[in-house]
């Protein structure tokens, strides 16, 4: 690969979007079973903005390269790796270690993205459309006809699972800042100020409760969530977004809410609680969850082919501007995905 450098984005410790560092270091050389993918677009997840305050409950110890997912060209493939995805465009979830220039990753992680796409607007939609079509599909598993509560449908997770609930014909309300509210509506998606009375807003629109709510917020907000379910109906919680500048524990958000859902799905009322986390079963069973993240992230890119999930890209930037990207992202004044390209 001659002398070419790749380029990573460093998090040095919690610091200011300015605190990131660029490091520049030779392109890694592939290992057995691995690939070097040459980064094309990788995004800014709330994940990102939990690590650089040191708040995101099982992140690497600094410094690292944050990065949760990426598109981009297989540009190396080690020993024992499938040849065949040489040159290929693959979408990869990684956690840590996508905003670089170029990404080592198992070989057995990465997941085809179809041809046509732009790497940009697929990028959009890989942690972010595997969360929404789990979370609609697998855990609340909303049925055509039904009607859902999505907090932040303005959001990367949100404006995807909006849409993926649109298209298997669910009626949605969606919480959002007034701004976003006409998007919302060209999406098919009945609006809330999430500034007001949400919990009575919602019960004006379905009096008898919703049969599903999505809900990244954390306790207290999970709470207004469950009582809005109807009757069979499933609450998602996956995040604590209304504790992120808080200090202390940063697990402690999240045991709160794990809490409040064993508590409520031992309670014999025919309503379900989950807490979502798109590792789960990772550790347990590689196979199957990497043939599961391989299905669900194919329907999604399948569905963005076909037009009817549209990518909300925010803004694009360099990776060597990523502080300014990460500062625009957390501005909460942007409908989708901020993306980072080379």
């Amino acid at each position: 690969m001659g002398t070419e450098q790749r380029t990573e984005i460093v998090l040095p410790g919690v610091v200011s979007p300015d605190g990131l560092r660029l490091r520049t270091s030779p392109i890694p050389v592939p290992g057995a079973g691995q690939v070097v993918i040459r980064m094309e677009a990788t995004g800014v997840s709330f994940a990102e903005q939990q690590m650089r305050r040191g708040r995101y409950y099982d992140q690497p110890p600094f410094p690292f390269v944050p990065g949760y997912d990426l598109v981009g060209i297989v540009e190396a493939v080690g020993p024992g790796a499938d040849s065949t995805v040489l040159g290929r465009r693959v979408a990869a979830l990684t956690k840590v270690g996508g905003w670089a220039s170029h990404v080592v990753v198992d070989a057995a992680d990465v997941m085809p993205v179809p041809d046509g796409l732009d790497p940009a607007e697929a990028e959009t939609v890989v942690v972010n459309g595997i969360t929404a079509w789990q979370m609609l599909h697998r855990k609340a598993r909303v049925k055509a006809g039904r009607t859902i509560l999505v907090h932040g449908a303005n959001g990367g997770v949100g404006s995807t699972l909006v849409q993926l609930a649109r298209l298997a014909g669910i009626r949605v309300i969606g919480t959002a800042s007034p701004r976003n509210h006409d998007r919302l509506r060209d999406l098919g998606v009945i609006p809330i100020d999430y500034r007001t009375d949400v919990p009575a807003a919602v019960r004006e629109i379905a009096s008898g409760g919703v049969d599903a709510v999505f809900d990244h917020l954390g306790v207290p907000s999970v709470l207004d969530s469950w009582r809005l379910l109807a009757p069979g109906g499933t609450l998602v919680a996956y995040g604590s977004a209304a504790t992120l500048d808080d200090t202390g524990s940063k697990q402690l958000p999240v045991l709160k809410i794990l809490g409040r859902v064993w508590a409520w799905n031992a309670l014999p009322n025919g309503r379900h609680a989950y807490f979502y986390n798109i590792w789960a079963g990772r550790g347990l069973a590689k196979q199957r969850f990497r043939t599961r993240l391989r299905h669900d992230l194919t329907q999604v890119l399948q569905a963005m082919a076909e037009g009817h999930i549209t990518a909300q890209i925010a803004a694009r930037f360099s990776l060597a501007d990523a502080a300014d990207a990460l500062r625009l992202a957390e501005s909460k004044t942007v409908t989708g995905k901020v993306i980072l390209t080379p």
